[in-house]
């Protein structure tokens, strides 16, 4: 039995529901990363939602792209690799990403994501809300 991409479902088909709201995420766009080439964000779920504790984006590298060495002052980063591969280069320490690997980046912690030939597909969430 084939198991659709949580990813493709997420982008495509999913949905924020709460008491009084129901959103879909495929009415949401896509963004380019400001800052590195090749990286694209979609911010499911937002400060506006949690009060600020919690945020939570699908990111999109392209084959061959990365997301520079960056570091967050006040968030802890939870990465979910959903599909694609690559690695992350954090504490020291190079991790393996392929689909089903969770990563943990402590506040503060530079890091580095490089995406593998057929690309990387990550839900990231932070706590607190990065926006």
């Amino acid at each position: 039995m084939e198991h659709p991409n949580l990813f493709d479902q997420l982008d495509a088909s999913g949905r924020l529901r709460l008491p009084g709201a129901d959103a879909a995420f495929g009415d949401l766009p896509w963004n380019p990363h400001p800052d590195f080439e090749g990286v694209e964000l979609k911010h499911l779920i937002t400060k506006r939602e949690t009060g600020g504790l919690f945020s939570c984006h699908l990111v999109r590298v392209a084959p061959g792209k990365a997301i520079g060495t960056h570091a967050h002052p006040t968030q802890t980063e939870l990465h979910e690799v959903a599909a694609g591969s690559g690695i992350c280069l954090s504490g020291g320490a190079r991790l393996v990403y392929e689909p089903g690997v969770v990563s943990i980046l402590p506040k503060e912690e530079p890091h580095r994501v490089e995406a593998g030939p057929e690309g990387l597909c990550l839900l990231a969430k932070f706590i607190p809300a990065l926006l």
